[in-house]
C-alpha cells in the first residue's frame, strides 16, 4: 500500500470513529453561547459530556409517577416506570422510551470502552448504558440528573 493512500485511509478512519451523536443536525439546535445562556450549570453535562458528583442529584430518591425529559430540550425519555434504584449513585433507568436517543462510543477512560446515550433531539449528553441492569434486558441507563427534568404525573380525582 502507498503511503498516501494509507494516510488517507487513517485519516478517513479517524474522522468516522469521530462521527457520532454531536455529528448529525438535531431539530433543536443553539449556538454555544445559547447554549450556555439555556442551559446554566447543567451546560457542562449536556454540552461537555460531563458527570454530575455521584449521589448529588435529587432525582435518585424520586419515586412518584411522571416522566423525565431532556433538560436541554424537554423531549420525554423515561418513565417513573422504567427508573430503578441500582445504587451507583446516579439516577438509572432499564430501557428508554423508543426513537428518543441515540448512542456512541465513550474511549474517554483507558481500558474501558463505554457507550454514551444522548438525546436525539438536541444531542444533549445524558449519561452511560452498561450491560448489568436487572432482568429481562439486563441494561442500566446511568443518566446524570442534571441532564433530566422530572414532570410529576397530574393526580387524577
Amino acid at each position: 500500500m502507498r503511503r498516501t493512500h494509507f494516510i488517507g485511509t487513517l485519516a478517513a478512519g479517524v474522522a468516522i470513529a469521530a462521527t457520532g451523536a454531536r455529528a448529525r443536525a438535531y431539530a433543536v439546535r443553539h449556538t454555544e453561547a445559547q447554549w450556555r445562556r439555556i442551559l446554566g450549570n447543567r451546560y457542562y453535562i449536556l454540552r461537555e459530556n460531563g458527570t454530575e458528583p455521584a449521589f448529588s442529584s435529587p432525582l435518585i430518591a424520586e419515586t412518584r409517577p411522571g416522566i423525565y425529559r431532556c433538560a436541554g430540550c424537554a423531549t420525554t425519555l423515561f418513565t417513573s416506570r422504567m427508573k430503578y434504584d441500582s445504587g451507583d449513585g446516579w439516577p438509572s433507568f432499564t430501557t428508554v422510551l423508543p426513537h428518543t436517543t441515540l448512542t456512541r462510543m465513550d474511549y474517554e477512560i483507558p481500558g474501558e470502552p463505554r457507550t454514551e446515550v444522548h438525546c436525539a433531539t438536541c444531542g444533549g449528553h445524558l449519561g452511560h448504558i452498561f450491560n448489568d441492569g436487572p432482568p429481562p434486558l439486563h441494561l442500566r441507563y446511568c443518566i446524570d440528573g442534571l441532564a433530566l427534568v422530572f414532570v410529576p404525573a397530574k393526580v387524577r380525582r
